[in-house]
């Protein structure tokens, strides 16, 4: 079958249906060193913005894939969906090549946050246009760890078919097995990116904490926010924001720090970052998260004064620590890591964290080889370990892997999408 390639990225989607014997006649890359790494891994060249592209120019397809920008949908951008100004209208394109070429299966990819953005309406308009082209649509969530690939990354899937989906059964997930990221892995990579010596202090200074830790006791699954050990300014029933620079002189900052010995311009700035928002009040799960911190703290006061010290020459987002390895060994040496915005992310190794358009600060570090991952291992996270090519520049490899669709996702879906299309076409070829 003809399939057609929009916002192709890497080529996940060619990766998945080359592997079911399917041939792409088109491909769209608006990034054009994308565009050149597509053209040498598949020999055929991406045109560029598909705004620009006549619907006429695109072959006649059997199949439309799309793996659009989740850019106004993700709920780590500014979620302006379908009135984003620089990526939202490109859902009407995917809908007007539909509308002319009418192919009889479209298979689509974006992030869980689109079925659920503007309390499920942007999804629930996006699906009423699919359909009145006269296509059955349906949705399902998946990651690639339920097809045993060690990565946790949640996606919504979308199928379509002018012929119906009355056959079509979504692929069921292997039975609950052991990954290991051992599996993505080189031995001994020649390029990976050694941490560098202030990542290895950080680590080291979070270790001392896991260390401290009462033994019999469980390492919070809470993020861990250092700034809150000491601190005593409001939070419950109003905010800083709230109260003002000069009642919060009554207070203490992040760390413990008394802001009367500080000048108003300076109070302001002491407060951890999430605690500066000008809101009237803090939304539940802020408090949640700060009042479990300060008990901590309060439980662990001895222990933790004499460990804070050594957390306080790191930027603020290094002073915190989310531990989701609950009932591991407390050894964080021996996990996956990932520095997040929201903090020191540790894992275990069973799966890498999700793979997003990262900054060269958020790669994975493979923590007992004191390394980042390699672009080739990230490759096999993202199942598309058949690229022989991948960007020159490991900022961009990595940006790209990130945006990337799962091929094996992609296959497993696809094959039961089209196993129906083929066995009719078999049985055409017997009568």
């Amino acid at each position: 079958m003809r399939f057609v390639d929009l916002f192709a990225g890497l080529g996940g989607f060619h990766v998945a249906l080359r592997r079911l014997g399917h041939i792409c006649v088109f491909a769209c890359e608006i990034d054009e060193n994308l565009g050149e790494v597509y053209e040498r891994n598949f020999g055929l060249r991406p045109v560029g913005d598909i705004r620009i592209v006549k619907s006429a120019m695109i072959p006649a397809h059997d199949i439309l894939c799309a793996g659009f920008p989740c850019q106004p949908f993700s709920k780590a951008g500014d979620q302006n969906g379908l009135s984003c100004p620089r990526w939202g209208d490109l859902f009407e394109h995917v809908v007007r090549i539909l509308k002319y070429h009418k192919p009889p299966y479209f298979i689509l990819e974006n992030v869980p946050n689109l079925a659920r953005h503007d309390g499920g309406k942007t999804w629930q308009k996006m699906k009423y246009r699919l359909k009145r082209l006269g296509y059955a649509v349906e949705e399902c969530r998946y990651s690639p760890h339920q097809f045993g690939i060690p990565q946790i990354r949640d996606r919504v899937y979308i199928v379509g078919s002018l012929s119906g989906l009355n056959g079509f059964m979504w692929p069921q997930p292997k039975k609950k097995g052991k990954t290991s990221i051992l599996s993505a892995l080189e031995k001994k990579p020649s390029n990976a990116r050694p941490i560098s010596d202030q990542v290895i202090k950080c680590l080291e200074a979070w270790q001392d904490f896991v260390s401290m830790h009462p033994q019999d006791e469980e390492l919070p699954s809470f993020p861990i926010w250092s700034m809150e050990f000491g601190a005593t300014y409001p939070f419950k029933e109003t905010t800083p924001f709230c109260l003002g620079v000069n009642r919060l002189s009554e207070y203490k900052g992040s760390h413990g720090i008394p802001l009367k010995r500080l000048h108003p311009s300076e109070r302001w700035v002491t407060l951890p970052s999430y605690a500066r928002t000008e809101e009237k009040k803090f939304p539940d799960w802020k408090v949640r998260f700060i009042r479990q911190n300060r008990e901590l703290y309060a439980r662990n006061k001895k222990w933790i004064k004499e460990w804070l010290p050594k957390i306080l020459s790191f930027p603020p987002s290094l002073q915190k620590l989310e531990w989701n390895c609950k009932g591991e060994k407390r050894d964080i040496w021996s996990h996956v890591i990932q520095f997040r915005a929201s903090g020191v992310r540790i894992k275990r190794p069973s799966t890498a964290p999700s793979l997003v358009a990262m900054t060269t600060t958020q790669i994975p570090i493979i923590a007992w080889e004191r390394r980042y991952m390699t672009p080739r291992e990230c490759a096999n996270l993202q199942s598309l370990q058949e690229l022989y090519y991948l960007p020159t520049s490991s900022s961009h490899a990595f940006k790209a892997l990130g945006n990337a669709v799962n091929a094996t996702v992609v296959e497993h879906i696809a094959r039961s999408l089209l196993s129906e299309k083929k066995a009719a076409l078999e049985r055409g070829k017997n009568d």
